[in-house]
């Protein structure tokens, strides 16, 4: 997508310039080139990097549909192809909005660059970007930018507002979010100390390090066979301690080398350190840190399978769920999508672009037929209704809602109840 001149002309600016910087990438709390990045050292944890893969795959399932406002009715338009059908070349409409929901809890943001034909203004493709290649600023007048440094060139592309759609976690200043990794780091790091001792201990064995204890003098230094001391290759000198505690660890250290005999000389005794897992109740700690991840990513226990089972606790909280986690979420795509991939004369006719939600409020068979049959009789739905949920096509007459005789209006009862006790007469 070209950019015009004007936008070329901010777009060299200093002030441009500097948000692309990797300093400032840092300062907003991207990694240093080099080091692991927040979202690799939290997601070698199960519980969060489930929590990640269960929201973005809940928003991923849920498909999109317009909806006028005013008169409730479904409209069919060409922007529900790239939103339901194919967003771009290379992904499925599932994979987009998965990598969006993905970056917006890793990132705290998740962008979707809008692509439009500059002839026609006609929007012809939707491509998430990662969010830490978005850097969104104002200038003086207090219009939104986005600068978007191109992920194969590097290059800085400057966008304006209504060419991104801008999807945020929890934000201070409504212009950036805040990832939840950053603010479940402290959790997140203390969950993975605990998992790095975890692996140190079945490293070494599967049992508490010990004491190697000597009458001998071990305070000297290792000597070759030609009488000098040897060095290791950053020229220090190697200590007869270190040697003797690097062979050691060579046998027996290691999950491959637990409960091999060892043989000792030189007067050595082994004393091994009374500890265990269960004297540092590290069990428990783990299941306070699921639950912790768990709270920060609004996700229910028993989707991590912690917690107690039990099948009617379960569904409940499947419901909690959809409604304080995901509804918040699915609000503010809405409201993005509306504002951005609409037009200004579509908006004000009342149209609306919004998410099916029922693809996760669906219960079990018996629970969704009890909820389908008062929505018959109550007369909420027809039978074609319901079969649009189901996705199943329409059948004849079946566009006709009914409602039971049994509650009426109080001022037709009188009426009503007279003409049922009027004997009927049998036609000839």
């Amino acid at each position: 997508m070209s950019v015009s001149k004007g936008l070329r002309a901010v777009a060299r600016s200093p002030s441009v310039r500097k948000a692309v910087t990797a300093e400032a990438l840092v300062a907003a709390g991207y990694p240093a080139a080099g080091t692991e990045t927040g979202e690799t050292f939290a997601r070698k944890l199960s519980a969060v990097d489930r929590c990640i893969e269960i929201l973005s795959d809940s928003m991923g399932k849920l498909p999109c549909f317009l909806m006028d406002s005013h008169t409730r009715e479904r409209p069919n338009l060409p922007l529900l192809q790239l939103l339901n059908v194919r967003p771009n070349e290379a992904m499925t409409p599932f994979i987009r909005k998965k990598v969006l929901e993905t970056s917006r809890q890793v990132s705290g943001n998740g962008y979707d660059w809008i692509v439009r034909d500059p002839r026609t203004g006609r929007i012809t493709e939707l491509i998430p970007v990662p969010g830490h290649l978005v850097q969104p600023w104002r200038d003086l007048g207090g219009r939104v930018w986005y600068t978007v440094t191109h992920p194969w060139t590097g290059e800085p592309m400057v966008l304006p507002n209504e060419d991104v759609c801008h999807y945020k976690a929890a934000t201070r200043d409504g212009l950036t979010g805040v990832a939840t990794l950053r603010r479940a780091s402290e959790t997140i790091a203390s969950a993975r100390a605990q998992q790095q001792y975890e692996r140190s201990f079945y490293e070494s064995g599967g049992q508490p390090s010990g004491v190697l204890q000597t009458d001998s003098d071990l305070g000297g230094y290792v000597k070759g066979p030609d009488g000098k001391v040897l060095t290791r290759k950053d020229g220090s000198a190697v200590r007869l301690k270190d040697q003797l505690r690097s062979e050691w660890e060579k046998i027996h250290a290691g999950p491959s080398n637990s409960h091999r005999l060892a043989i000792l000389d030189l007067g050595l005794k082994y004393t091994p350190i009374a500890a265990s897992n269960a004297d540092a109740q590290f069990i428990e700690s783990k299941e306070i840190s699921v639950r912790d991840i768990a709270r920060y990513f609004g996700v229910p226990l028993y989707k991590l399978q912690e917690g107690k089972q039990a099948y009617g606790s379960n569904e409940q909280n499947a419901i909690e769920y959809v409604v304080s986690t995901l509804h918040p979420i699915v609000t503010q795509y809405e409201e993005e999508m509306t504002w951005k991939l609409l037009t200004e004369s579509q908006v004000d006719a009342g149209l609306e672009i919004r998410i099916n939600m029922m693809a996760e409020l669906r219960g079990d068979t018996a629970a969704r037929g009890q909820w389908y049959k008062d929505m018959l009789q109550e007369g909420p739905f027809s039978v074609n209704d319901v079969r649009a949920l189901e996705d199943l096509p329409d059948v004849p007459g079946g566009q006709h809602r009914r409602a039971s005789l049994n509650y009426v209006p109080l001022e037709d009862w009188p009426e009503l109840s007279r003409l049922r006790a009027q004997p009927q007469t049998r036609e000839e």
